[in-house]
């Protein structure tokens, strides 16, 4: 090509730049001339985040779609029309969710949601009273080209993106080239195609938290901001992101959104984004078993389940209480650990039994997101010899609906109203009445109370199983229009027989966890339950157990924090010290001793060190910052406050001490609105209230909301309490059957 023929082309290219640009400017003043700025000109896409290249409305005609990308990209189209990714805008129940929420306040607030679940519709500008009736993108949800223009990120998260200007190849001067593109161009310039749909964030964990965290900002509620999910930053404080040093756990090497649910896979069709006959996997499985059964995506289910099933829970009967039940885990007689201890039961005896229920697989908390309508609890089964029930808790109902006494991993959404928010009407939320997620790595008990039978009639079991459905049964049948079986998921499971008499101890199962990790979930259960006594007494047998292992002095170090014992924590985090030179963990809580006992130069240099080994940690800058500033030293309290807003744009502490500091530091018009922030953040003091009077009229389910309590099964009624749910027979009818 002559020097001539080149010039003449990137005068072309040039050319059509200027002439996209117009087209697209003109599309964007249309819009607005009839669009709904609720919010101001300004800022057209709130209550989501996102925004535009160019801050203008960008035409749908600009987004190639999926069956384009599907010429070259067979494999990659195919899981991803099977993905919740795809189906994002045309489930019913989310469809009628929407809907709930245009009737009860106006489509702009539709925004929030659809700038993740439709972001071609909320771009466009169509999310207003004026805006199109039909969309057909709208089939497509979150399509190809809308992960593959996004241009940059942030983490504060419900729709925190900015689009570019679509396109599948770029100029000699990496201008976005908007014209249709054939796939010979595309062939032809690979490097070029490559420019244009990808960034290197996209293999980050940062990119999934632009739509998997959110918030219910102000503008959508006209109430105050509060946290809506936040799986990001559940993730950053997971051992599996390796960025903080407080994990129970810790893994080998990092693992991002993309290590778990994009992983490599051997191809079935042609793709030329293949690389050695393997692809990352665009079904980003997770737990959605619904989208798979409505659409028949017989493949999706299958590997859903799998992937639920895949170690990702431990559940561990761990101990017997015997006789009646105490309020204190300390004055217990405890049987532990269950199958390596001989015990005696009497006919007719009371028991409790201790399931421990580890997070160990999931990098984040389940039930994750919309822990409201989610649904994931505990069944526990008691049965005979010859398999009758004797006691159970955590059945499916005969209209579907779970029995109110399960344990389960949710929360409870309380109105304005003191009610119920039942159809995930988040607009109308003001307080938590409670929520029982398992963080990630930590673990739960679960209590359960039972009789044994008056005689020795042949072994009993007793199982517990962690189960698993998209949704409640309430939510699905109005999402759906229509009562809606749903496909139930059994997770993990343990099972222990007992016997009437003498006990005698069993060898550990195959996949049965190793006895100091027993006592050891066993300690982090019970710490998290505030049963500080028996999880110190947990984590003294690991240390039996285990002498050389540095961390349980550490936790039994974290036990006494919480007490408040701050001379007897230091001797066992020395010790831990003296096993794991530099451990970053002990270090962390002995600058908190420290500080506590008034130290403060030794707490501040035990920080220095942690925040050296993890940059990334907000824990570690968060009390860095706060030791700084107890000896005034503002400056450096300030750098380490604002260190805790580039992880966490939203963390509470950094906008009340950054408005302190920047105060005292003379930056009043940054003081203003860090407290502006905070004021709109923090919790409010009177929300508890509703709560209060949810849990009073609602008590079957207020035990759920004690951080200590007992599943009673079947017992004998006690004045002032309710009487327990007639068990209901199972049947795959009535659980809506399992993939």
């Amino acid at each position: 090509m002559t020097s001539a023929s080149l010039h003449l082309q990137a005068v072309k290219a040039g050319s059509e730049v200027e002439e996209g640009a117009a087209t697209r400017h003109a599309y964007s003043e249309k819009v607005a001339e009839k669009y709904n700025y609720r919010y101001g000109k300004e800022l057209p896409f709130l209550p989501s985040n996102a925004t535009t290249v160019n801050g203008e409305f960008l035409d749908p005609r600009l987004f190639p779609t999926a069956d384009y990308c599907g010429h070259c990209h067979r494999e990659s189209h195919k899981q991803w029309r099977e993905s919740a990714h795809s189906n994002a805008n045309r489930v019913p129940y989310y469809l009628r969710n929407v809907a709930l929420l245009n009737d009860s306040k106006g489509i702009e607030f539709s925004r929030h949601c659809e700038g993740c679940h439709d972001p071609i519709a909320l771009v466009s500008g169509a999310l207003t009273q004026a805006g199109p009736k039909k969309r057909p993108y709208d089939q497509d949800g979150v399509t190809c080209t809308v992960c593959h223009s996004i241009q940059a990120i942030d983490t504060r998260g419900t729709g925190s993106y900015v689009m570019g200007i679509p396109a599948v190849l770029v100029d000699e001067g990496g201008q976005p080239v908007t014209r249709k593109v054939s796939d010979g161009e595309i062939l032809a310039h690979l490097d070029r195609h490559s420019k244009a749909v990808m960034k290197d964030f996209y293999r980050t964990s940062a990119f999934c938290a632009t739509c998997h965290k959110a918030a219910l900002p102000r503008t959508l509620n006209d109430y105050k901001w509060q946290r809506a999910i936040s799986l990001y930053d559940e993730w950053q404080n997971s051992s599996f992101a390796k960025q903080s040093p407080l994990p129970f756990y810790v893994k080998d090497s990092v693992s991002s959104c993309q290590t778990c649910h994009m992983q490599r896979e051997k191809l079935t069709l042609t793709d030329s984004g293949a690389k050695e006959g393997q692809l990352a996997s665009h079904r980003w499985l997770g737990a959605n078993t619904l989208i798979p059964k409505i659409y028949g995506f017989d493949e999706q289910a299958t590997r859903i389940v799998q992937f639920l099933q895949n170690s990702v829970f431990n559940v561990d009967i761990f101990a017997l209480e015997h006789g009646e039940m105490v309020d204190s885990a300390s004055e217990k007689e405890l049987v532990a650990p269950l199958g390596l201890t001989p015990f005696t039961i009497a006919p007719g005896e009371t028991i409790t039994a201790d399931v421990v229920i580890q997070n160990k697989g999931i990098a984040h908390s389940h039930v994750p997101e919309q822990r409201d309508m989610y649904e994931s609890w505990v069944e526990f089964l008691v049965k005979d010899a010859s398999g009758r029930i004797l006691h159970q808790s955590g059945f499916i109902k005969p209209d579907g609906n779970l029995d109110e006494r399960a344990h389960s991993f949710t929360n409870r959404l309380v109105n304005v109203k003191g009610g119920l928010n039942d159809l995930h009407q988040v607009w109308t939320n003001r307080v938590v009445a409670y929520n029982n997620t398992i963080q990630s790595g930590r673990s739960q008990l679960v209590r359960y109370s039972f009789v044994m039978p008056p005689a020795s009639g042949g072994p009993i079991t007793i199982t517990a199983t962690v189960k698993y459905r998209r949704f409640d049964q309430h939510f699905i049948d109005f999402g759906m229009n229509r009562h809606y079986e749903q496909p139930i998921v059994d997770m993990s499971a343990e099972t222990r027989t007992l016997v009437v008499g003498e006990n005698k101890p069993i060898a550990p199962g195959a996949t049965e966890n190793k006895e100091w990790m027993r006592w050891n979930n066993y300690g982090v259960a019970m710490l998290d339950a505030q049963q500080y006594a028996a999880s110190a007494h947990a984590f003294q047998h690991v240390a039996r157990l285990r002498p050389d292992y540095a961390d349980v002095y550490t936790n039994i170090a974290i036990v006494q924090i919480q007490w408040e014992k701050y001379d007897e924590a230091r001797p066992n985090l020395q010790k831990a010290l003296t096993l794991a030179p530099g451990s970053a963990r002990a270090l962390y809580y002995q600058a908190l001793v420290e500080r506590n006992l008034g130290n403060m130069s030794e707490a501040i240099a035990d920080l220095q060190k942690v925040v050296t080994s993890f940059p990334e940690s907000r824990d570690a800058h968060r009390e860095l910052g706060f030791s700084y500033y107890q000896l005034h030293q503002y400056d450096l309290a300030r750098a380490e406050y604002e260190k805790v807003q580039t992880i966490d744009p939203d963390d509470l502490a950094a906008h009340y001490n950054l408005s302190i500091l920047y105060r005292r530091l003379g930056l009043k018009d940054k003081a203003q609105q860090q407290a502006a922030i905070f004021a709109d953040q923090k919790d409010d003091p009177t929300a508890s209230t509703y709560a209060l009077e949810y849990l009073r009229q609602h008590t079957e389910i207020a035990n759920e909301s004690v951080i200590w309590h007992t599943h009673e099964l079947d017992m004998p009624f006690k004045p002032g309490l309710q009487p327990p749910q007639t068990v209901a027979p199972t049947s795959s009818s009535m659980s809506g059957g399992s993939f």
